[in-house]
């Protein structure tokens, strides 16, 4: 009888949520390259950079079976700086990613500082270069990355089609509207073919204006090489018109894969200034979770554009950028 009375008050320690159906798990990326910039203010830069392909990270996420096809799920993710050790995304303890939500057959809701559906469909459909290296579509395309405050909805696919919906509160007092940011796309998949529609719009601090900006994308897969398309109508502050197209491709073979695209930027006001972009990439795998990257995109400023070739990481000095480095992933 005692060991009966014992089995049952030790069973009683185990905590509720370790009998329910869960996982969490700790992944991360640790990149590091060199990186020449040339034709700013400063002449030419050399500089050890963190990210450069892809942004330094330690993350956290776990998933919780609720029953009845419910699920619990959240993600805390930090950046990090591997050159000098120090916190990436001005020193926020995670300052990438930190958001709880819940999912069912109905979709999915979740709260916290999160991508904004508009930048992950620049991401992962428009730009060849995944927002990373020299070439990435964002050294001349608004991005519209990440929203504190975020509230999302992403809906089930049916028939190919997808929703995703997303609002950044503000939170200024007695002006509800100020700093209030909206993102949403909709988006279609078929076999080898990609398609998106992506809408944001941010609120100043003030609520007087806002910036607003329409993507459309296409990826398609040929299986020898992966094409990509995107067009952009952008409104930013104080009347700010423009207008981008991107056109890329990345060619895999075996464990090589190579990158290139053009990004244009067309400034649509009197100020007329203009800028384009090349962009040329390249990365070999060593193993399953290591590759070692080099990366080279020169932008082309006219009428006093001041576009710099950035990375994953660091906005750029110049209108050159050379990228060589290794990113391992865990």
């Amino acid at each position: 009888m005692n060991k009966i009375i014992i089995a049952i008050m030790a069973s009683s320690l185990v905590p509720a949520a370790a009998m329910a159906q869960s996982a969490v798990t700790v992944y991360g990326v640790a990149d590091v390259g060199f990186v020449r910039e040339t034709g700013g203010a400063e002449g030419s830069v050399n500089t050890i950079n963190s990210g450069v392909g892809s942004g330094s990270r330690l993350g956290f996420k776990g998933n919780e079976d609720l029953g009845g096809g419910v699920n619990a799920y959240f993600v805390l993710e930090n950046g990090m700086k591997i050159d000098t050790g120090s916190a990436a995304q001005g020193g926020l303890l995670f300052g990438r990613q930190a958001y709880l939500g819940v999912s069912s057959k109905l979709g999915a809701v979740s709260f916290g500082r999160q991508y904004s559906p508009y930048y992950r469909a620049m991401r992962d459909v428009v730009d060849p270069f995944c927002d990373g290296l020299a070439g990435q579509a964002g050294n001349i395309t608004v991005s519209n990355a990440r929203l504190d405050n975020m509230v999302g909805y992403a809906s089930p696919t049916l028939h190919g089609f997808s929703a995703e919906l997303a609002v950044g509160v503000g939170e200024v007092p007695d002006n509800s509207a100020a700093k209030r940011a909206y993102s949403t796309v909709l988006s279609y998949t078929a076999k080898s073919l990609a398609v998106s529609l992506g809408w944001h719009q941010q609120q100043n601090a003030l609520a007087t204006d806002s910036s607003a900006n329409t993507l459309l994308g296409a990826k398609y897969n040929w299986g020898v090489a992966e094409g990509h398309l995107g067009y952009a109508r952008n409104k930013g502050l104080g009347g700010a018109r423009s207008e981008d197209a991107i056109v890329g491709v990345s060619v895999p073979f075996g464990a090589h894969k190579a990158y290139a695209s053009y990004v244009r930027h067309d400034d649509t006001t009197h100020a007329n200034r203009d800028a384009s972009q090349w962009g040329l990439g390249y990365t070999y795998a060593l193993s399953k979770r290591t590759d070692v990257y080099a990366a080279y995109a020169r932008i082309g400023n006219r009428n006093g554009a001041s576009f710099k070739v950035g990375n994953a990481t660091t906005d750029g000095t110049g209108n050159t950028g050379a990228n060589l480095g290794i990113r391992h992933t865990f």
